[in-house]
């Protein structure tokens, strides 16, 4: 799949690689990209060849630094902004998607940036990596989902320091606190990732994709739903490798 403005889409030996492509502007979400990304995520759900996907960023200083702040009060409306938002609502496409995600993070990973990262299942950084969600230095909140996704992921009093303050931590505090799995040489951060996920991709993958949606529908219900959700899995994994 050819012809994308800001993003770079491979696909080599099932393992789907997408690039964040404005490395000028820092790879910065503007509308094209999130435009681009909503199209090219349900074609990973959906191409069979396909089982784990690498999401990084082009150029040598970023991730992604966030949302492009130049086209900040360019919509209409706020009432339009909000409803473009939700009508294309690329972070739960993020989360929709059924196989594992692999974020290979360098630079400045902030704001929109850290929240797709926050997005994937698994998130791997280079030793150069400045993550933060600094929406409040601009007199906002984050608005893609990061208010939500880092309390799930570090303990509630330093996910609310980070947000609150909208400080940057470094790549060693990121993984001190849980944010992020692994922490690499920056040439090592692709070779890591493509490695991670050779590695996924030789396990049964039927039991890879029941396994991510026991973690990521379970997080929402309770402990008791949860473990309901995981024996109904479990057993219609075992039946799947019943002789016909």
């Amino acid at each position: 799949m050819n012809g994308f403005e800001t993003i770079i889409y491979e696909k080599n030996d099932g393992i789907a690689c997408i690039t964040l492509n404005r490395p000028r502007a820092l790879n910065a979400v503007n509308i094209k990209m999130r435009d681009e990304l909503y199209e090219i995520l349900p074609a990973i759900k959906d191409d069979p060849e396909v089982m784990v996907a690498i999401i990084k960023g082009a150029g040598e200083r970023a991730f992604s630094a966030g949302a492009d702040i130049s086209e900040f009060g360019t919509t209409p409306s706020p009432a339009v902004a909000r409803q473009v938002r939700w009508e294309r609502d690329l972070w739960g496409m993020f989360l929709s998607v059924p196989k594992p995600v692999i974020a290979a993070i360098h630079g400045f990973a902030l704001g929109a940036g850290i929240e797709m990262a926050m997005c994937c299942d698994i998130r791997l950084a280079s030793e150069d990596a400045q993550l933060g969600l600094p929406e409040v230095n601009l007199g906002m909140i984050p608005t893609a989902g990061g208010s939500q996704t880092m309390p799930r992921l570090v303990l509630l009093g330093r996910a609310s320091e980070i947000i609150l303050t909208g400080d940057r931590i470094g790549a060693e505090e990121a993984l001190r606190i849980g944010l992020v799995n692994r922490v690499v040489p920056r040439p090592q951060l692709l070779p890591t990732a493509e490695e991670l996920a050779r590695r996924i991709m030789s396990l049964d993958q039927n039991a890879v994709r029941y396994a991510k949606e026991a973690i990521t529908s379970g997080l929402d219900m309770p402990l008791e739903q949860g473990l309901e959700l995981e024996r109904r899995l479990a057993a219609r994994l075992w039946r799947g490798h019943l002789p016909a």
